[in-house]
């Protein structure tokens, strides 16, 4: 019964993979019975995979399968792993699983019936929303793979390998640390290129193509990702459209949410449960707001597109300003928590303030506040409470 699966298999496990490895492939504990990789369109999910499987060499004892292809649609999930392990199958990889009808209730039936089984699978960010409809959390492993760091496009640039920053060490110690880095390459000559088109490791064989590209996978997580998820008539998916050019082209701090609702054609409800999708998906990051699943409970403060790539595809173009605060956030929210302070642009993890700008900002908007750092573009080395932006970049 799966015999054309498991040759398709072999066949997509024999092409040849990128040599570079993210970040997380080393962090993932493969041993568990079920485990997810979650992350945006584009941010390297298939080839952290296909690289593992590389490694484990289990041949035929590891099937490989996409969760849209017409056999797995035709044979369901749960018939696949059931004729996997009776052939003496040990591990199942699902790709792009958001793609499988209620694909959280197989999962729970996998499971529960099949106890040497292990299951890894991989989903769109949104694909988070629906969790809860099979308590998935007590059984899976959940892993977030978010777009490439600076850090990892140094790497890919340059062949050197850096070391990770603990934003701790980036506070305490950041004179010695952007020493260290700038003694192995010039950041700064590299970094507009990353905020351009350095965000998504297909970049590498993209070439001109990039953009096309990111925005072809952009309009697929609006078109496909979210409706299969969150069920939306055709005239909503032209609102997300809508949606994400005009945040696009807004700045963070001065959006019209009565604005948004007349140009969108949306009550501020279903507006705010909207913003909570696009946040899902990956495409934007919503500061000031307290979410639950997919409503935004309350009031957003600020808005910024998930990474500076997506200017290029939304809009065109983008202030200097609101790069730099995009670049910020998309480097710290992977690990840490931001919030929109009254003083300053960012607070993170409800301990300290960081004010966003170019070289010569000064403390005037947060000189009255303790934990408080400015973040300055355009400079390599930083001096006590002035920290160079492009080091927020080695934090993951």
């Amino acid at each position: 019964m799966i015999e054309p699966l498991l040759q398709l298999s072999a066949q997509i496990q024999s092409q040849k993979l990128p040599d570079y490895q993210r970040f997380l492939h080393a962090e993932i504990d493969y041993s568990q019975r079920l485990t997810g990789i979650m992350g945006a369109r584009g941010a390297g999910k298939t080839t952290l995979l296909l690289q593992y499987l590389k490694t484990a060499k289990l041949g035929s004892k590891a099937l490989y399968i996409i969760a849209d292809h017409p056999l797995v649609g035709q044979l369901g999930l749960f018939a696949i792993a059931d004729a996997l392990q009776k052939v003496g199958g040990q591990l199942l990889i699902i790709d792009e699983i958001h793609k499988s009808p209620n694909f959280e209730i197989e999962l729970k039936l996998i499971y529960d019936s099949f106890f040497d089984l292990r299951v890894i699978f991989t989903g769109s960010s949104a694909a988070a929303i629906n969790h809860a409809k099979a308590d998935l959390s007590r059984r899976a492993m959940i892993y977030h793979l978010p777009v490439l760091s600076f850090r990892e496009f140094l790497e890919l640039e340059t062949g050197e390998s850096f070391d990770v920053i603990p934003l701790e060490a980036i506070i305490e110690r950041h004179e010695q640390a952007a020493i260290d880095i700038v003694s192995q390459v010039k950041p700064l000559a590299y970094l507009p290129a990353y905020m351009d088109h350095g965000a998504y490791p297909f970049y590498k064989e993209a070439g001109q193509t990039y953009l096309p590209r990111l925005l072809s996978a952009s309009m697929q997580v609006i078109e496909t990702d979210i409706p299969a998820l969150y069920p939306l008539d055709y005239d909503k998916i032209n609102a997300l459209k809508k949606l994400m050019v005009m945040l696009c082209q807004s700045e963070p701090f001065d959006i019209n949410i009565s604005k948004l609702c007349g140009a969108v054609e949306l009550n501020q409800k279903t507006l705010y449960k909207y913003l909570g999708l696009l946040q899902a998906a990956g495409l934007l990051r919503i500061l000031g707001a307290k979410a639950n699943g997919i409503s935004i409970i309350s009031k957003p403060e600020k808005f910024y597109l998930d990474n500076t790539n997506l200017f290029s595809v939304f809009c065109g173009e983008s202030k200097a300003g609101t790069r730099r605060e995009t670049f910020f956030a998309s480097m710290l929210s992977y690990q840490h928590r931001l919030n929109y302070p009254k003083g300053g642009d960012f607070m993170v993890d409800e301990s300290y303030v960081f004010e966003v700008g170019g070289r010569s900002k000064s403390r005037k908007q947060i000189k009255d506040l303790d934990e408080a750092w400015i973040v300055a573009d355009d400079l390599e080395f930083g001096m006590g409470r002035k920290i160079p932006l492009w080091l927020f970049g080695f934090l993951y």
